[in-house]
């Protein structure tokens, strides 16, 4: 594949769907509330493509676009990314930047007052909308489900932060290099994914060394001692 014209996700997605594509992808679990969620990497690329083309057909957005991306660490957060680098957006995390779309939580809405159009998420596991919505702020569970989950990626921009498909993926396997994490991997983490750096390493870096992720929120020490066996984690990324 010609790196130079392929999306992030393309490059990340299409080994995986070639050789795993029904195994479990990202498995997410809140141990606050007790949901646990696992999507296949086909299932994940069909979120991703409901995305790409909530973005291009509701925000008409196009590549190069800047998006900022103002999410916890969850698996909807996975499918975000993913469908805004299929569109060939440029992912931003911080709200100071300005950017032209804005995929954010509810708790998150004053950081983007100034951003034109913007979508909101509840994270609920049985897509319940974000209540008491401002007028014009989609929500992202409502107009999600009403998009098709095939999407035909466009040219690539920048990816991340201003940093290139190229510079991302490179940095995204010299991570999955360093902490030890192949194919065969199913790696544990509770790490967040605030800033660039901590995104390639918390889940660009699993994806593209084609592992499996079980990420934790609100983590208790006791069910992460047993998930360790029945999840058959392999590996733990340190927070």
């Amino acid at each position: 594949m010609n790196h130079a014209s392929s999306t992030l996700t393309d490059l990340l997605l299409d080994p995986i769907l070639k050789n795993d594509p029904a195994g479990p992808r990202i498995t997410f679990y809140d141990d606050a509330t007790g949901e646990r969620v696992e999507l296949s990497a086909v299932t994940l690329a069909n979120w991703a493509a409901k995305t790409a083309n909530l973005l291009r057909d509701e925000f008409a957005l196009e590549p190069g676009t800047r998006v900022v991306v103002l999410l916890p660490a969850h698996w909807q957060t996975a499918a975000v990314l993913l469908g805004a680098w299929w569109a060939g957006a440029e992912v931003v995390l911080d709200p100071d930047v300005e950017a032209e779309v804005a995929l954010v939580s509810a708790s998150r809405l004053g950081d983007v007052e100034d951003v034109p159009d913007v979508a909101a998420l509840s994270l609920d596991a049985f897509g319940r909308p974000v209540p008491d919505l401002p007028v014009g702020i989609i929500d992202y569970a409502t107009s999600v489900r009403v998009h098709g989950d095939q999407f035909r990626p466009t040219l690539a921009g920048p990816a991340l932060a201003g940093r290139s498909v190229e510079d991302v993926l490179a940095s995204a396997n010299a991570s999955a290099a360093a902490n030890g994490i192949t194919r065969t991997d199913r790696v544990l983490s509770e790490a967040a994914w605030g800033s660039p750096d901590k995104l390639i390493d918390g889940l660009v870096a699993i994806f593209a060394a084609g592992a499996s992720l079980v990420q934790v929120a609100n983590a208790d020490a006791a069910a992460q001692s047993r998930r360790i066996d029945s999840e058959k984690i392999t590996r733990q990324l340190s927070l």
